[in-house]
């Protein structure tokens, strides 16, 4: 049993070249092999949110609090609240992040895939956040 303790990790900036805006990265997990999930809190700022980016293995998001939102390649954006859980399937391209004038918090899980649990790609534009 590995028990990880509210704020015994740094929080961390999220990474200019995968991220817009202000966003936050708490209390990252993994487990330990043969097990492969892991994840983060992620917090992001109104505006904020992910580059374009796919997952070898899927993604949850669970949401937590405020108001953002997701879109996968050719689909609309949709809007996300607390307790919306929110699933991408292998492979899917997509963003996710806070609406223009709310915050948003979400519990982010995905499983690595040799090593590997995130491709990431090109930026969000301002024209396509603001669709």
């Amino acid at each position: 049993m590995d028990i990880k303790r509210s704020g015994s990790q740094p929080s961390e900036k999220g990474p200019a070249e995968y991220f817009t805006g202000a966003v936050r990265i708490d209390a990252r997990f993994s487990a330990s092999a043969p097990a492969r999930v892991g994840g983060a809190t992620v917090t992001f700022e109104p505006g904020a949110r992910t580059a374009w980016h796919t997952h070898p293995l899927g993604q949850t998001l669970i949401v937590t609090f405020g108001s953002g939102w997701v879109q996968r390649e050719g689909g609309p954006i949709e809007e996300i609240r607390p307790g919306d859980i929110v699933w991408f399937a292998p492979g899917e391209k997509h963003w996710h992040g806070a609406t223009p004038t709310s915050a948003m918090t979400h519990i982010a899980i995905a499983e690595s895939l040799d090593g590997k649990t995130v491709d990431w790609m090109e930026k969000v534009s301002d024209e396509q956040y603001r669709r």
